[in-house]
């Protein structure tokens, strides 16, 4: 297999890790169970709490569960706000790299030509860089607080543990960020490594040939115009050579003897100087 096939190959598989683990983080979105805590009683009923980031949820031993909503948006903490956004963002960044990713992948051949197809998937991996960092930031935030509050002695409220969703969260955004890396790292290399290896483009030879041809000779010392005096031949390379003869009337004729090569002739006569 050539470099092309391989390139598109990894594309493919890097397409494949990037979608699932988006699947992964927009699943956690509903799920409940971001952190949970058990509660034993004397009796045999046991409650479990757990809650996400949009409620809070309550269980029994009999299966009857009762969630209800944040009451206040503006009552919740800082991180939770925080970790909202950063959800949201990679959400929306891995959609928008999806679709990127689909128009330059090479085995899609919708985009323009080999540079261009490039250039779209180096953007779809900066999506997916961006959406895997966003998103293991907001999970690792939210596991940090759970756990800085477990271990704290003299935290007084009901402590929680690590849900599940925090772990699948924490699953997708590798491989968002893995996918992103390596397309990155593909699709920049061929769309903008190409620039450095672009040769430079030389002068054209019709252009210094023409500037040549209606370049104006320069004026004689008397004044005369040097174009009567044998610089009217049409090829600027042509080679002539110059023959002097004088009439008895006092006349001197200058004849140019033009080269095989040479396009046209011209023979004048001029008064000689006293």
């Amino acid at each position: 297999m050539n470099y092309r096939v391989v390139v598109m190959y990894m594309e493919i598989g890097c397409f494949v890790l990037c979608v699932s683990g988006w699947i992964l983080v927009c699943s956690t979105m509903p799920t409940e169970y971001w952190n949970y805590s058990t509660v034993d009683s004397i009796v045999l009923t046991t409650s479990n709490y757990f809650s996400n980031l949009w409620k809070d949820c309550i269980s029994d031993s009999t299966g009857v569960s009762d969630c209800k909503e944040f009451p206040s948006m503006l009552a919740l903490e800082l991180y939770i706000h925080a970790c909202r956004a950063l959800i949201i963002i990679a959400i929306i960044l891995g959609f928008f790299g999806a679709v990127l990713a689909l128009v330059g992948m090479k085995c899609t051949k919708i985009g323009g030509s080999e540079v261009v197809n490039a250039k779209v998937t180096f953007a779809a991996g900066i999506n997916y860089l961006i959406s895997g960092f966003c998103a293991m930031i907001a999970f690792s935030w939210y596991g940090n607080k759970i756990r800085a509050e477990f271990v704290d002695p003299n935290f007084r409220a009901q402590k929680f543990e690590i849900g599940a969703a925090v772990f699948v969260g924490w699953g997708g955004s590798s491989l968002l960020i893995v996918g992103g890396f390596v397309y990155s790292y593909l699709s920049g290399r061929e769309g903008l490594g190409s620039r450095s290896k672009q040769p430079s483009r030389p002068g054209s030879n019709v252009t210094t040939r023409t500037r040549r041809t209606y370049m104006l000779p320069p004026t004689t010392r008397g004044g005369r115009d040097s174009r009567r005096t044998g610089a009217s031949s049409r090829d600027p390379y042509a080679q002539t050579a110059k023959s002097l003869s004088r009439d008895p009337d006092g006349q001197t004729s200058i004849s140019l003897i033009p080269d095989p090569d040479a396009q046209t002739t011209r023979s004048f006569s001029r008064d000689a100087y006293v």
